[in-house]
C-alpha cells in the first residue's frame, strides 16, 4: 500500500500541513454550525464546510496527481451554491424573526438573552 503524502519532499510537507491546518478549520467550523446562534451562522457554517470539503479534494488532487478529483469538487461547489442561494431565500423570507438578532428564541415566550 502506498503513503498518500511523501514527507520526504517539500510538496509532501506543505500539503501535511495544509491538511492539519483544514482539518482544524473544519472542526471549528462543526462547532459555529452546532451553536449557530442563528440561522445565518449555521448558513455560512454550512457554505465554509462545503469550501473546507472542497479543499481538502484538491489536497487530495494535489498529493496523488489524480485530476478525476477535481470533477467532484466542481460539482460540489455546484450544489453548495444552490444550497446557499436556496437559505438565503429562506432568510429573506423570515427576516422579521431574524431582525432581533437571534431565532433561536421560542415565539410565544421572551428569548433567553431577554430574561437577565
Amino acid at each position: 500500500m502506498t503513503r498518500l503524502i511523501d514527507l520526504d519532499s517539500f510538496l509532501g510537507v506543505t500539503v501535511a500541513i495544509a491538511l492539519g491546518f483544514i482539518a482544524l478549520a473544519l472542526i471549528l467550523t462543526f462547532v459555529r454550525l452546532l451553536r449557530g446562534p442563528s440561522l445565518s451562522d449555521r448558513v455560512v457554517a454550512l457554505d465554509m464546510f462545503t469550501i473546507l470539503a472542497m479543499g481538502l479534494i484538491a489536497l487530495r488532487v494535489i498529493a496523488t496527481g489524480q485530476a478525476l478529483y477535481l470533477e467532484i469538487a466542481i460539482a460540489l461547489g455546484l450544489v453548495a451554491f444552490m444550497a446557499t442561494v436556496f437559505f438565503a431565500r429562506l432568510i429573506e423570507a423570515r427576516g422579521g424573526e431574524l431582525r432581533q438578532g437571534s431565532d433561536v428564541g421560542s415565539p410565544d415566550g421572551p428569548r433567553e438573552e431577554e430574561t437577565t
